[in-house]
């Protein structure tokens, strides 16, 4: 039996002045999907996540989050709403410690903790990012890929419906990737529903259940990942694309 569709993007638009960075998209996700959204640079990808997150609002269309039209709204509420994401560049809050970090997600997401059940919350995202260890100490003593532990620890916090990874993987050493997709992968099999933005194919093969392909701002394919990086336009779009 197939899983309901908990987020149904709709012709969905975003224009730079005469730029359409994001052109009449559209595409449903279901609980639980953990779905790549690839494409060259330049294609709209962020500019999507963007959207769905709303540091951006759109020129067009909708998002329909458990049929609630979200397109538009601040970005503080649809993270109550249950939508969290990681950046391309890391974004921690360097005068607090790791845990308090993590505690601050809890506080402001989408399932609320205060106190000590912030606290427990903290401890065991730490745990499981693998930086229970160092919970105490200042954000300045991360390495670069614990700082992304750390930035993916804090989305978890407030239980997300949805989790955005934006080149979560990008920037890490082959053995770094290794722990990088076993921890997404370990994420994935608790049943969370993910969209991640990757240039890395090889997790997008071993992790993704379906790929949307974006490029120019439009989508040029949707489905399994083995069938939409066989198809001639997406091998065009990588190979012979120049959208940067």
């Amino acid at each position: 039996m197939s899983k309901p569709t908990i987020l149904r993007v709709e012709v969905l638009s975003k224009n730079f002045g005469g730029l359409k960075a994001v052109n009449k998209v559209s595409f449903d996700v279901r609980e639980g999907e953990l779905i790549g959204l690839i494409g060259p640079n330049g294609s709209g990808k962020t500019t999507m996540l963007n959207l769905i997150s709303g540091a951006l609002k759109p020129s067009g269309g909708a998002i329909q989050l458990d049929g609630e039209n979200i397109a538009g709204k601040s970005a503080h509420i649809i993270a109550r709403k249950g939508v969290a994401r990681t950046f391309q560049l890391v974004r921690i809050l360097p005068t607090l410690t790791i845990r308090e970090n993590v505690i601050a997600g809890a506080v402001f997401g989408h399932a609320s903790h205060w106190g000590d059940d912030a606290d427990r919350q903290a401890e065991e995202l730490l745990q499981k990012v693998g930086l229970a260890d160092h919970a105490d100490l200042p954000t300045a003593s991360l390495t670069y890929i614990d700082q992304k532990r750390l930035e993916l620890a804090r989305a978890l916090a407030s239980n997300p419906r949805i989790l955005l990874l934006d080149e979560w993987l990008a920037g890490l050493n082959p053995s770094e990737l290794q722990i990088g997709i076993s921890l997404i992968r370990d994420l994935s099999n608790e049943g969370r529903t993910i969209i991640m933005v990757e240039h890395v194919m090889d997790a997008i093969r071993s992790l993704c259940d379906r790929c949307v392909v974006m490029s120019s701002g439009v989508k040029i394919a949707d489905g399994g990942v083995d069938d939409v990086l066989s198809q001639p336009d997406v091998i065009s779009a990588y190979l012979g694309g120049d959208d940067d």
